[in-house]
């Protein structure tokens, strides 16, 4: 079976949460390791033809991400991940959201927390992130900009990188 199909994406709009779930053809580290290090995750967290210039990544509790997503025509996007706490090689929770290329938050963009969590089952690690938002007007704007789309597209090319 494809592994771009073993994939669980579900809107909870009670809940105001997302929650995704897809196994990885690779061992807990490998898969851990494309989430917390800047040369990994600077491979697959934008969906081609996009790309991802890291200005900072300071992965510890109270460390920070601070990344551009650039467009094809060099347009840039930028945005802030703030990690709240890590469980090496287990989980970890951060804050995101859409910022400037100084790492000011746009408080008119939907900001969200994500709470990743990593299950090493061998030869392969099932990776499950519940994205919380503070409104459903929040989960709708991130919802409206293609966000399902969006993460789908880059945690495909992630298990073809692992693969």
């Amino acid at each position: 079976m494809d592994k771009k199909q073993e994939f669980v994406f579900s809107v909870d709009h009670a809940n105001r949460k997302i929650h995704v779930e897809k196994e990885f053809p690779a061992p807990l580290d490998k898969v851990w390791d494309a989430f917390t290090k800047e040369e990994q995750l600077s491979r697959w967290f934008a969906p081609e033809p996009w790309k991802v210039e890291s200005k900072q990544l300071d992965f510890n509790e109270r460390g920070r991400w601070l990344f551009a997503m650039v467009g094809p025509e060099g347009e840039k996007h930028w945005s802030i991940v703030d990690y709240i706490s890590i469980d090496p090689m287990k989980s970890y929770t951060a804050k995101d959201a859409f910022s400037d290329d100084k790492g000011n938050i746009n408080q008119d963009m939907p900001q969200a927390t994500w709470h990743n969590k990593f299950i090493d089952q061998g030869s392969s690690t099932r990776y499950q992130v519940d994205i919380s938002f503070d409104s459903e007007e929040d989960l709708d704007g991130n919802l409206n900009m293609g966000f399902v789309e969006g993460y789908t597209a880059c945690l495909n090319q992630l298990a073809d990188l692992l693969a």
